[in-house]
């Protein structure tokens, strides 16, 4: 009996979520916590359950634990709705650890929580792991349809607002550096850094979310964000300046982190990318519609009063998260540390919430391949928005602000217009690939959609503009419909390569798309770094000519990704058992020296 309680106290510190996905016998449900705890599957259940590598310690890890040869462990079918968590679904059996007096030590709390519920290899144990996991169906039906609708066009405003200051303040450099009293290459500088912490900043949100939700962490984050942005606007020197950029960045990016990561909790695969495409043009459209406003204020206000329009967003943004945004995480894994002391819980949180657990997701090729697609979109974006003023004014004799911001209009344009149609096609090539594969998905069939647009159609516009403005040909119609089609074209690529960092690893979505955040928004600093000085030293064409290649390697990276996704993804799990198994193996060594 006291192993048979022991079990049942493991089975409320995996923190399964509520949802029944066994069949019905009788006026019973199994329940998942039932079908992780006995790490078995109903013969004839529709819905195949998660195994217990996946969210939960098997039977088998407990009896390893403790020592004990393996046996068959009862299915607990009983169920307390009392104990029900509303805003997680979870479960929490009877006398579960979290009322109970059951003493488990920091060692077993550790073992049985790092890895199980970070969902990853990061702990020894004895099960294998793969970093692939099929999400139940009955996981997406929680949220009714409507409601979905509201929460993806919330986030996608709160999507918007990053990215829109990251350019919005280009045509107002020269106010701001004549204002304080610097060079425009001076204030040029803090919008490179503007990216870069919009880089560095998902490694920290992403596992932060994971552990404590989406809800809590976006109402933190925009509440800081609309903080700094009012520090920009009131900003007395270049030193506040530059210090306020950077933390909004760093604050604001969260919103398209968590969007992301909310939009894989509540759509299945199949109906992901078009929920996706919705949700990213608000983050492609900021870019493109931030210097057309700001070219509108500077030309008749000061260009502070971009930041004071932009924190009036900011604040809509954050009384609409507080209000209308819920939590759409299936399990908050923090929940799974109630009842246990400040010094476990710290020893079990910190591995969670480690930014490196983002990076060590690098060892997966296909996540690279991924990552070099979405960055070689962002260079390109970066790369032709930043230095718009400083090239199309001269060559086609604009004179004001306002009138080289209505250039941006252009690809702001083929983004909306994108929308409609880039995540419906990615959702159609999922779907078509599953039925070619009689009913399997595979991750990797989704990158396809975007192969045609980031290898050849963006490349072809890009070579186009470059070259049709460094030699004068076609004039102002020629670039303008070159950004409108790759404006639309960067939205068949962008919602697949998205939708492909949430589907490859449902465990850890937020994390796989933070690491995709982290490198892309590396390269647009890098790209708004540089543009300028190449395209004064080798030109429009040639600088064109060197990101259409890099969209073109990119693009032959992303085949190989579907090519061989599936099997790199098997070889690296292959290794991490292999590492895990050798840990556990040492661990109990260990364990069985110090008992003798």
């Amino acid at each position: 009996m006291a192993d048979e309680k022991d079990e049942r106290i493991r089975g409320d510190e995996k923190g399964v979520v509520n949802e029944t996905i066994g069949e019905k016998s009788g006026a019973s449900e199994i329940t998942a916590t039932a079908l992780h705890e006995a790490g078995t599957k109903p013969v004839s259940s529709p819905v195949q359950p998660l195994s217990a590598a996946h969210m939960a310690a098997s039977a088998e890890d407990v009896d390893l634990e403790a020592g004990q040869p393996n046996r068959e462990p009862e299915i607990r079918l009983d169920h307390d709705e009392d104990n029900d968590d509303a805003e997680t679904n979870i479960v929490r059996p009877p006398n579960a650890a979290k009322t109970g007096g059951q003493q488990v030590t920091q060692d077993q709390l550790l073992s049985t929580l790092t890895h199980i519920s970070s969902h990853g290899p990061d702990m020894p144990a004895a099960e294998p792991w793969s970093s692939f996991v099929e999400i139940p169906d009955e996981f997406y039906d929680r949220v009714p349809p409507r409601r979905k609708i509201a929460i993806v066009a919330l986030l996608s405003f709160c999507s918007l607002l990053s990215p829109i200051s990251s350019t919005a303040v280009l045509p107002a450099v020269p106010d701001v550096a004549a204002e304080f009293n610097t060079t425009g290459s001076i204030v040029d500088i803090s919008n490179a850094l503007y990216l870069l912490f919009m880089g560095l900043s998902p490694i920290f949100w992403g596992p932060l979310s994971e552990v404590y939700g989406r809800r809590r962490i976006t109402n933190i984050t925009s509440f800081l964000f609309l903080c700094c942005t009012l520090g920009t606007a009131l900003s007395p020197n270049l030193a506040a300046y530059f210090i306020f950029r950077v933390l909004s960045a760093f604050e604001g990016t969260a919103f398209i982190l968590v969007g992301s990561a909310a939009v894989g909790d509540i759509y299945r695969p199949t109906e992901r990318g078009t929920a996706m495409s919705w949700f990213l043009s608000g983050t492609l459209i900021g870019p493109a519609l931030g210097p057309f406003l700001g070219g509108i204020i500077v030309t008749y206000k000061s260009w502070r009063v971009i930041f004071w329009l932009q924190a009036a967003l900011s604040g809509t943004a954050f009384v609409g998260t507080l209000v209308l945004l819920p939590e759409t995480i299936h399990h908050r894994k923090i929940d799974s540390l109630a009842g246990y002391p400040l010094r476990s819980k710290l020893r079990v949180l910190l591995p969670m919430i480690n930014p490196m657990r983002v990076i060590r997701l690098f060892i997966y090729p296909n996540v690279i391949m991924a990552g070099g697609a979405s960055s070689s979109l962002i260079w390109n974006m970066y790369a032709l928005l930043t230095p718009i003023r400083y090239v199309l004014n001269p060559r086609f004799h604009l004179t004001t602000p306002m009138q080289s911001g209505l250039f941006y209009l252009a690809p702001g344009c083929g983004y909306i217009t994108g929308t409609f149609f880039g995540g419906r096609y990615a959702d159609y090539m999922v779907r078509r690939w599953i039925k070619k594969r009689n009913g399997v998905r595979i991750p990797e069939d989704r990158l396809r959609s975007a192969l045609p647009f980031i290898g050849i159609i963006i490349p072809a516009c890009v070579l186009i503009y470059g070259w049709g403005v460094e030699r004068g040909v076609g004039g102002i119609p020629l670039a303008v419909v070159m950004l409108f089609v790759q404006g639309v074209a960067q939205l068949f690529c962008f919602p697949s390569v998205n939708t492909y960092c949430l589907d490859v690893m449902q465990s850890r979505g937020s994390e796989v798309i933070a690491g995709n955040y982290f490198i892309r928004f590396l390269f647009a600093c890098a790209g708004t770094a540089v543009v300028l000085p190449a395209t004064e030293k080798i030109g429009v064409g040639w600088f064109s000519t060197i990101s259409a290649g890099f969209l073109f390697v990119s693009a032959v990276g992303l085949y190989t990704a579907v090519l061989w996704g599936k099997s790199w993804r098997e070889r690296v799990d292959r290794w991490e058992n292999r590492r895990r198994k050798a840990e556990y193996e040492r661990a109990q060594a260990q364990a069985r020296e110090e008992s003798n």
